[in-house]
């Protein structure tokens, strides 16, 4: 953005009223949708009805599980604390953490193998496996550790990120997650100053948190969303690839209220009033909070792909609530440009020291709950008695009647070999580690692969397909690529209108103008807010008429914030002086406000 062009924009939307129609959902009590209860390893497990709950992993393999990720191959690398409440700094000294590898030898669905992958680690805080190397961030870094020789343990640290921050809580850093876009996402919590540099542009300076994200091979650090919380910790991605986050103090404590999940919708400034939001440009109001949790410190959150659980539990969300002895499930609809969340109880231990941390989908449809045990007290208000001798353990969430998968991560598939075609034919597996898979050797195929990938769009029946097709053209870096994506702006899914208007927003195709400005007049709510989301980043004044009018139509805070962000971002204040004055009813919304005075 150009900064003194910027200022001018916010002037002049300062001049005029915008009216914010908040969406707030509303706090309710957490719906126990539960059936019997299950006695294992200590607890008394209660679970929905049809589901059961099995022991798959404990000491000595993994004491203190903090987080965990899967490679292709199914092994687990866990994030092993040491039982260390020493001051960070202490521990940033002593590196007294370690990550594991778990595997399943004999294919019963128990680990009964560990190797340590790495030892000597700072507070690990979050896992990600992706092309052949687990990222952990481990505060003030994010790691990325590859084990070349083929032994278990990783023997080359690469430095990805270095925040050069670590506060006394140690949430600097969480993460981090890779987006179907092939970014790599990660929370900044605390209140430390960072600093990033950002190419052509003002260095990027903040006490606030954030949702960052970055390209895999590295480049410019860019905010998703700004905000006054405490503690953002675990972000998943809708299939069209929005993100919802948890977070610690979304607002100061009140009526039973303070963490939560949030939609982060780009550009957006969330959470408390804090002075750390000072000088971070603002459309209005705070933006709206997608689910309550009370004072339930959430942490990790995933997303179900499959319905192995059954077809209700396909996309719902699962997020850990570390003081509350639970996982909670959450139901997501679509409401105006963002979500309604039905929440309800999953897994719910009654042992004290019940501490879920990580959820994750195994390639089978099963769910993994990590249970850090009773270890922690470091900054928690309410955890503190540090118990370092009840460790953890790591759970199989499935159903009673489950039927096994076929080679659910297409382990017999040889994958180097495939052709192109091949590929695309796997994009519409029912499997989604086959997909995820296809999508990631598509990328690497490059141009030989999107003609192939354009037919798709044009061609398939299959909305699944189209819709990995334009995730895999989200990951090429060519203008061919960019043309195709194009196509499914016109599609008949809203998902994959949604994606592909994802994709254009992150390349800033400035060539999709015409199409992106077509997309404002469609009936979704979610559509036109990405597509103004994609026109600010364009940075095309030709955009700001339709954004004016776009945001004087929006039927709540988030789509009217993407609009008016966007005409910030475009940072053209002739233009926007001149569509002020425009003769659309919806802009005159605007200007006949009594604050317009």
């Amino acid at each position: 953005m150009k900064n003194a062009s910027g200022a001018a924009i916010r002037r002049i939307l300062a001049a005029v009223c915008l009216v914010a129609v908040g969406l707030l959902v509303l706090p309710a009590a957490t719906a126990r949708l539960l059936g019997g209860e299950i006695e294992l390893n200590g607890h008394n497990f209660t679970l929905p009805d049809g589901l059961t709950i099995e022991l798959v992993a404990g000491p000595p393999l993994a004491e203190r599980p903090i987080s965990a990720a899967f490679d292709e191959a199914g092994r687990l690398y866990v994030t092993d604390s040491s039982g260390s409440n020493e001051d960070v700094k202490i521990q940033l000294q002593k590196k007294p953490h370690r990550i594991v590898r778990l595997e399943d030898t004999d294919g019963d669905g128990r680990f009964d193998k560990s190797v340590v992958f790495a030892d000597r680690m700072a507070f690990p805080e979050g896992a990600m496996w992706h092309d052949g190397a687990l990222y952990v961030a481990a505060p003030p870094e994010i790691w990325k550790l590859t084990d070349t020789d083929g032994d278990g343990a990783a023997d080359v640290r690469e430095v990805w990120l270095d925040a050069k921050t670590i506060g006394h809580c140690a949430n600097d850093l969480h993460g981090p997650y890779l987006g179907p876009d092939g970014w790599v996402y990660w929370c900044k919590g605390a209140f430390a100053e960072q600093t990033y540099e950002q190419t052509g542009r003002a260095p990027l300076v903040t006490r606030a948190s954030h949702v960052f994200r970055r390209r895999v091979t590295g480049g410019d650090v860019e905010p998703v969303m700004t905000g006054g919380m405490d503690n953002p910790v675990d972000v998943v991605f809708t299939p069209g690839g929005e993100r919802i986050f948890t977070t610690t103090f979304l607002q100061h404590p009140r009526e039973g209220l303070r963490d939560g999940l949030i939609h982060a919708v780009y550009g957006g400034v969330y959470g408390k009033d804090h002075a750390v939001l000072d000088g971070h440009v603002r459309t209005g109001p705070l933006m709206p909070v997608l689910a309550h949790l009370g004072a339930a410190a959430p942490c990790g959150l995933a997303r179900l792909e499959s319905a192995a659980l059954g077809e209700a539990f396909r996309d719902n969300l699962l997020a850990c609530n570390f003081n509350m002895r639970k996982v909670t499930r959450h139901v997501l609809t679509p409401q105006g440009a963002s979500f309604a969340s039905e929440d309800s109880d999953f897994v719910l231990s009654d042992n004290l020291d019940f501490h879920p941390t990580d959820v994750l989908e195994d390639a089978d449809g099963s769910v993994i709950v990590v249970d850090t045990g009773g270890w922690y007290k470091l900054c928690c208000p309410t955890s503190q008695l540090w118990k370092p001798d009840v460790l953890g353990a790591i759970y199989r969430v499935t159903r009673t009647d489950r039927q096994a998968i076929n080679d659910p991560r297409g382990l017999r598939i040889a994958w180097p070999r495939q052709s192109v075609e091949a590929l695309i034919g796997l994009l519409d597996d029912p499997r989604f580690a086959v997909r995820d898979r296809a999508i990631h050797e598509l990328h690497k195929r490059g141009a030989e692969a999107t003609g192939p990938l354009r037919s798709v769009l044009r061609e398939s029946d299959g909305s699944r397909q189209r819709l990995c097709a334009v995730w895999a053209l989200s990951r090429i870096d060519s203008a061919d690529a960019r043309d195709a994506t194009r196509i499914a702006l016109s599609d008949k899914d809203t998902t994959v209108r949604q994606a592909a208007l994802h994709a254009i927003s992150l390349w800033r195709d400035a060539a999709a103008l015409g199409d992106l400005l077509a997309v404002l007049r469609t009936p979704s709510d979610h559509n036109r807010r990405a597509a103004a989301e994609a026109l600010g980043r364009s940075g095309d004044a030709q955009a700001v008429p339709a954004l004016l009018a776009a945001a004087g139509r929006a039927i709540d805070r988030n789509g009217e914030h993407s609009a008016i962000y966007a005409i910030i971002e475009i940072a053209a204040a002739e233009a926007t002086r001149r569509g002020l004055s425009s003769d659309d009813p919806a802009v005159q919304r605007w200007t006949r406000c009594p604050m317009a005075g």
